[in-house]
């Protein structure tokens, strides 16, 4: 099936992460600066995938890293389980440190990542992953 990229906002929420823009096909989530992210502070925004994508709309998450923050990566495991339909994982970073981190966190992810300079780039990957899906 061909899907159709629709770079229209439906919803955007401020959360006590941070803030998460739904798109059709994607989300990007800004977490807050100094936050300490892990699999149950993320269950509202989990939650809130569940209702936009369901198990059968693709879609592709989009980490735009304006603060900086510290994470749980093995927690990516446990969170990707949930989502048979994510297509892929986008990081955008804004520093080498950023990047390397970024790097780093690629081993613990089981579908396609890629690391991007700006959220236009990483757009334009989401609708090359989601055309061809």
């Amino acid at each position: 099936m061909q899907w159709k990229i629709n770079k229209s906002l439906i919803k955007k929420y401020d959360l006590d992460i941070g803030t998460v823009y739904f798109y059709q096909n994607y989300v990007v989530t800004e977490i807050k600066e100094g936050m300490l992210l892990n699999y149950e502070k993320a269950g509202q925004l989990l939650l809130l995938g569940k209702e936009y994508y369901g198990n059968n709309v693709p879609f592709v998450y989009i980490s735009n890293r304006i603060h900086s923050y510290s994470f749980e990566p093995t927690d990516h495991f446990k969170s990707t389980e949930l989502f048979p339909n994510l297509k892929g994982y986008a990081v955008i970073t804004h520093n080498v440190i950023g990047n390397k981190i970024a790097e780093l966190e690629q081993a613990f992810l089981n579908t396609p990542t890629q690391i991007f300079d700006s959220l236009e780039e990483a757009i334009i990957w989401v609708e090359q992953l989601i055309s061809h899906d």
